[in-house]
């Protein structure tokens, strides 16, 4: 069993005031997703300005956070939300949902494309490859935070958490989360979208990418109170449809992709017979 190696929630206070590792690590995120949509914003396909990448990356935060706390309250917490209303702005405590902020985002994303005049599958695709980095940075703040930890488990690594009123060791997944929804995800992805590809399918591989991770890390996370058909924990039935929504997103991508790419070249392979019977009766007259 490996030592969990306690760190102070609080990096420093001054007065009322303090800086918290939860908050700096989303802070940290937002950063790292700027400086590198700067730089990917000079590809020369890309549908963004570089001037433009603040906005983005301000709108896809604000909605992160919002949804993100938001979706958190109702999907795991809205009976503690009817009891005490309040706790949904105690953000400090803790407690985002992956599945509530991709839908905040998603919106802030519809809104900023409208504001743009770009499609919105360019701007999503767009913003696909700077998500994880925040993601892994996030699992990071709620290792920090001693939260969300796994389940009980005898391997050589694991943890006892000072949250766990029951002080057992357990599987830091916190930890798994941050490799696979940070480093593994942000570097399929990142590869994926060094060359331009069809619209959505940089999203569609982030959904799929994104669910599958999370499907399988939910085997080692310590399961929600209530499970579906007795097995299957909220994360998992929130992770199928992404799973299945980014697999098809993929797949008629490139379908459409390489129906319009058979059109294109069957339009040439016209025109270049037109102008050769054009051609030939010119000869002949």
């Amino acid at each position: 069993m490996l030592q969990y190696p306690t760190i102070d929630p609080i990096i420093f206070s001054v007065g009322p005031v303090s800086l918290r590792w939860y908050g700096m690590m989303y802070l940290l995120g937002f950063i790292a997703a700027y400086l590198l949509g700067r730089r990917r914003a000079r590809q020369a396909w890309s549908p963004m300005q570089p001037e433009q990448v603040e906005d983005l990356v301000f709108a896809s935060a604000l909605g992160a956070v919002l949804g993100g706390r938001v979706g958190y309250v109702f999907f795991y917490g809205f009976d503690r939300f009817l009891t005490d209303p309040l706790w949904l702005f105690r953000v400090w405590e803790g407690g985002m949902a992956f599945h509530g902020g991709l839908i905040g985002v998603f919106l802030a994303l519809i809104i900023y494309a409208r504001k743009l005049n770009r499609p919105l599958g360019e701007v999503c695709d767009f913003v696909a490859p700077l998500a994880p980095i925040g993601l892994g940075l996030g699992r990071m703040a709620n290792f920090i935070n001693a939260e969300l930890y796994g389940r009980a488990s005898d391997v050589s690594w694991a943890m006892v958490f000072p949250s766990d009123s029951l002080a057992i060791p357990r599987h830091p997944s916190q930890l798994y989360q941050c490799f696979l929804e940070g480093i593994v995800l942000f570097v399929l992805i990142y590869g994926f979208t060094r060359v331009r590809r069809p619209v959505w399918a940089a999203s569609g591989l982030f959904l799929f990418g994104y669910g599958i991770a999370r499907y399988g890390v939910e085997f080692f996370r310590e399961p929600d109170a209530s499970l579906f058909l007795d097995w299957m924990t909220r994360g998992q039935f929130l992770s199928l449809p992404m799973i299945i929504g980014g697999a098809a997103m993929l797949a008629l991508s490139y379908y459409q992709f390489n129906k319009n790419g058979r059109r294109f070249a069957d339009h040439n392979r016209k025109s270049v017979k037109h102008r050769a019977r054009l051609s030939t009766s010119k000869k002949k007259r």
